[in-house]
């Protein structure tokens, strides 16, 4: 099933695996197309079978609360992001020679001959906001084009859609890049490489050549972090286009072939004429919103790739300016009583909580959730002496109190065993009482939301609503 061998998708038996965000438009997608659509789920809940009956009412044939068996003579299957390798349905599938492919698989398969390149970027963190960054970049450039991939617009709409684009800019996990085999980026980054969902790849290197898989067959540059050696090694083992250019970012002065900063300016030295001498400036570090470490590290990585595509300098900037960033990313909520409360409940791992705590001198930090496996000596070790003092919160809070324990036993701690809807309150009040004038009061959990709300959105929403309800208080 090479790339160009499915031209004819009438009557080929096609299963899908997973309803949900990508599931259901790729049942529909490939339905449309003439295929022998089964989806299968290995949930059966009210949710479910209301997006069943709405699969079924097309033709579509939908198993609930069996996703572990392969149906009757599959061809192909497609599979959401989120399953793990070592489902019963794949180790099948395996067995039976039938190919797995992803949502962005079966995208990238599905473009037409002249469809437009992709620029791709994936790392631990700062997907989102760098893909964001270089979409508002290409189009100041007055380029047709949209975030896609795990945000945004959907990657099947984007490729099949009516809308022509120039070029995308498109995010994607380490879960989507496992079962993209084929895909080939005009230019990609991997940010950063920190340790997370090791309970979805099993390991560290199963998890980072997942990651790596970005770079194949790249044909203008592979952008990495010249910080994280581990970015760098991924760009050695790939096996790239001739010509294909390794670029390097830094937030110090960079070297050729690289892009930095020195004093207080981005600047290129990769795509310039005579990269030995020459610098090109492309925006000031004031143009970046909001101009924390890792932030303007995303820049960077925007600006690199958006260079690799030949964007102008200027659009670099114009389009830095332009960006918004989303809620929930180190968002100023208020100042109470001359303390900060900064809401980045997007921080659901300790090297997203890291680089948040890294942006403030002195924190009342408010963590903890669902741990997925971290562990977090690191994590306090290196952000111990900015530490005013800490509340706990969450499911996995005793992991966070015991590396308090050994690298901050000075740190006073507030462990809140409540998971009621007023718990985020409390937790407020608490970080209240522990800050002085000056602090910032920093929820940046390092975890994942679930055990007590929705979503990271709506953690950080309970968030906002404490701070307005102290801020009430006071005024």
């Amino acid at each position: 099933m090479g790339s160009q061998e499915v031209t004819d998708w009438q009557g080929k038996n096609v299963t899908v695996a997973g309803l949900g965000v990508s599931g259901i438009p790729a049942a529909k997608v490939l339905h449309g197309l003439g295929a022998v659509v089964t989806v299968v789920n290995d949930g059966d809940d009210e949710r479910a079978r209301a997006q069943a009956a709405e699969l079924e009412a097309l033709g579509i044939t939908v198993r609930l609360g069996d996703g572990a068996t392969l149906p009757e003579g599959t061809e192909l299957i497609v599979t959401a992001p989120g399953w793990k390798p070592d489902k019963p349905l794949f180790a099948a599938a395996a067995e039976a020679g039938v190919p797995v492919w992803g949502d962005v698989e079966l995208a990238w398969r599905l473009r037409g001959p002249d469809a437009a390149p992709w620029l791709a970027v994936t790392g631990t963190n700062g997907k989102t906001t760098t893909v964001q960054m270089l979409a508002s970049i290409l189009k100041a450039a007055g380029l047709r084009t949209a975030a896609v991939g795990n945000i945004g617009v959907s990657l099947l709409d984007a490729v099949l859609g009516e809308e022509q684009y120039d070029v995308l800019a498109v995010e994607l996990s380490s879960y989507q890049l496992h079962w993209a085999p084929s895909l080939r980026a005009h230019s990609a980054a991997v940010l950063n490489l920190a340790p997370d969902h090791l309970d979805w790849h099993g390991s560290m290197e199963a998890y980072a050549a997942d990651k790596g898989r970005i770079y194949e067959g790249n044909r203008v540059a592979c952008v990495y972090n010249v910080a994280d050696k581990a970015t760098e090694d991924l760009v050695r083992e790939a096996d790239v286009e001739e010509g294909c250019r390794a670029i390097g970012f830094t937030l110090g002065a960079p070297g050729p072939s690289q892009l930095g900063v020195v004093e207080g300016i981005l600047v290129d030295r990769a795509f310039v004429e005579n990269r030995q001498k020459n610098a090109q400036e492309l925006a000031e570090v004031s143009d970046v919103n909001p101009p924390a470490p890792h932030n303007i590290a995303n820049a960077l990585a925007a600006a690199a790739l958006a260079r690799a595509f030949g964007v102008p300098a200027q659009a670099v900037r114009d389009g830095l300016r332009a960006f918004e960033p989303d809620a929930h990313r180190i968002a100023h909520v208020a100042d109470v009583d001359g303390v900060a409360y900064v809401d980045d409940s997007k921080a659901t791992n300790t090297h997203a909580a890291e680089a948040s705590l890294a942006a403030y001198e002195s924190i009342v930090w408010i963590a903890g959730g669902l741990a997925k496996g971290a562990t977090f000596d690191e994590l306090v070790a290196k952000s111990a002496q900015r530490l005013r003092g800490v509340v706990l919160i969450g499911a996995d809070r005793a992991l966070i109190r015991e590396a308090l324990t050994r690298h901050a036993p000075e740190v006073p701690v507030v462990d809140l065993e409540r998971t009621d809807t007023g718990a985020m309150l409390a937790a407020v009040q608490e970080a209240r009482g522990l800050a002085h004038t000056g602090d910032t009061v920093l929820l940046a959990p390092a975890c994942a939301s679930m055990d007590m709300f929705a979503n990271y959105n709506k953690r950080g929403d309970a968030f906002a609503e404490a701070v307005r309800e102290l801020d009430a208080v006071d005024g």
